[in-house]
């Protein structure tokens, strides 16, 4: 099917009409924005969120992704506000995820309960807890004391398939990473990279060199409508950026990191083909027809993974700007609504799926945190 004919019949003829006048900004950089017009977005995104969003959620993943950018958004723009909504949001959740205390019921399938204590949904919102810790002067250990209890329990285990879904990847390993730091305990690192080789043995795909969502969509036992590879864009974001938090965090002779950046370099180069003109990437990487149309989740978790790597000289300015060029153009002028919403997200799922509307009122918390991701790191490329 011709591409614009099947992306006509996901969007409105308006909706399309915005997008091809809008796409023609591409042809003057966006890249040339200063910081002050970088943190205007953030600002305009993030005030947005909060405003409209007064009360804390729970700590189950899709807030706890949020607030993995809502700490970046801080990072670069020092406004306490955005702090302070994260410390309410990690007082009234009591530093937890799921709450069980007896360790002979937990669990690491899917589920929502809290007996569901190793499972990496309720595990990410570790991060912030300790992203909060180290904010707040490292002298309040209290913060800190769940995750290093539920963490340290599980190493302690034989198991090492607690990474079974691409998404718990981005969950879980900056955990290990971030307690690394705080703790010096090398064993955080050992394990998160057998957890990592077991996720790899069943979700990497050596030769499109990206991550399938689960060991349910591995080819040719699962295929797009047209027969080819189906790589979930959110699926791939979240271990995109995920390879950039750890890379990050890692000391620079820490035993796999040169591992680590070549599965991230390698993720770059395969995701900078399948980019789409317009700037995004489709909900299914190497089949746009499959589920076509823009989508801003995996485009957002994109783009920062380019922006970490150009900035941190782990990948190529020259042949990546390009690319973080035409996505940040996508994110600003056609995600971002006028007032601050950002739109296009696909909804909460795990695969592309054929027929889906996802328009520019399609939000997530989980999105507006991936957005903030990517701005907070063009904020640190502009200077």
């Amino acid at each position: 099917m011709n591409f614009k004919k099947s992306f006509f019949l996901l969007i409105s003829a308006a909706s399309l009409t915005a997008f091809s006048s809008k796409s023609t900004a591409q042809k003057k950089s966006t890249i040339k924005q200063s910081k002050a017009e970088v943190i205007s977005i953030i600002d305009k995104v993030n005030n947005h969120w909060q405003e409209t969003h007064p009360e804390p959620g729970n700590s189950f993943w899709h807030v706890s992704a949020y607030h993995t950018g809502n700490m970046e958004a801080y990072k670069v723009t020092k406004n306490k506000k955005y702090l302070n909504y994260s410390l309410v949001w990690a007082e009234k959740n009591q530093w937890m995820g799921a709450k069980s205390n007896d360790k002979s019921e937990w669990k690491y399938n899917y589920g929502e309960t809290d007996k569901h204590v190793l499972f990496g949904d309720w595990q990410i919102c570790f991060q912030t807890y300790i992203d909060l810790y180290n904010f707040t002067g490292k002298n309040d250990p209290s913060k800190i004391a769940r995750a290093r209890e539920v963490m340290e329990y599980e190493m302690s285990t034989s198991a090492n398939d607690y990474w079974w879904w691409v998404d718990g990847l981005y969950m879980v390993m900056p955990v290990m990473t971030k307690l690394y730091n705080v703790t010096g305990n090398e064993m955080y690192l050992e394990k998160l990279h057998s957890y990592l080789q077991y996720s790899d043995s069943i979700m990497y795909d050596n030769e499109a060199k990206l991550y399938y969502r689960d060991a349910k969509y591995i080819y040719p036992k699962h295929k797009t409508t047209n027969g080819k590879k189906d790589f979930w864009a959110r699926g791939d974001g979240w271990i995109f950026a995920g390879y950039a938090k750890i890379i990050q965090d890692l000391p620079k002779k820490a035993k796999h990191r040169n591992e680590y950046i070549k599965r991230f370099k390698d993720m770059a180069q395969a995701l900078s083909t399948a980019q789409q003109k317009e700037g995004y990437w489709t909900r299914s990487i190497l089949d746009p027809e499959h589920a076509p149309g823009p989508e801003t989740s995996g485009t957002a978790f994109f783009t920062y993974g380019f922006l970490w790597g150009i900035n941190n000289g782990i990948l190529d300015k020259k042949t990546y700007l390009p690319v973080v060029e035409k996505s940040w153009n996508y994110l600003t002028t056609f995600a971002l609504q006028e007032d601050g919403t950002v739109g296009y997200l696909q909804p909460i799922g795990e695969k592309a799926i054929p027929g889906q509307v996802v328009d520019k009122n399609s939000t997530a918390d989980f999105g507006v945190g991936a957005f903030l991701l990517a701005a907070s790191e063009m904020a640190r490329f502009v200077k």
